[in-house]
């Protein structure tokens, strides 16, 4: 699976207002969503890494209680084991990848 047409990908909603397209390479998942303002992930941790390119759009990213402004061409790095929770402050899109795979629960 070289290419992957994201496209072709169903849309799943998996929190309101964050509808992504996921996909799996052979190390990594990649979530790519487009998500409203207003809208949240509420903190949580896994044993990944993970790292938020924001594409379009303004999200409040929090990482072990520190709070940060990530708009285009900003990406955060969240390491593993650590609480972290976000909050869409405009409408946009992200792409989302955790290393190692993850499973979406």
């Amino acid at each position: 699976m070289a290419i992957i047409d994201t496209n072709t990908l169903a849309v799943i909603e998996r929190k309101p207002g964050w509808r992504g397209r996921y996909f799996d390479s052979l190390n990594m998942t990649f979530a790519l969503y487009d998500f409203d303002a207003g809208s949240t992930i509420p903190e949580h941790d896994h044993p990944q890494e993970e790292v938020w390119n924001v594409i379009e759009g303004v999200l409040e990213i929090t990482i072990a209680g520190k709070a940060e402004r990530a708009g285009p061409g900003v990406a955060s790095v969240v390491p593993p084991d650590t609480p972290h929770a976000v909050r869409a402050i405009t409408d946009g899109k992200v792409i989302v990848t955790d290393y190692p795979l993850r499973a979406m629960s």
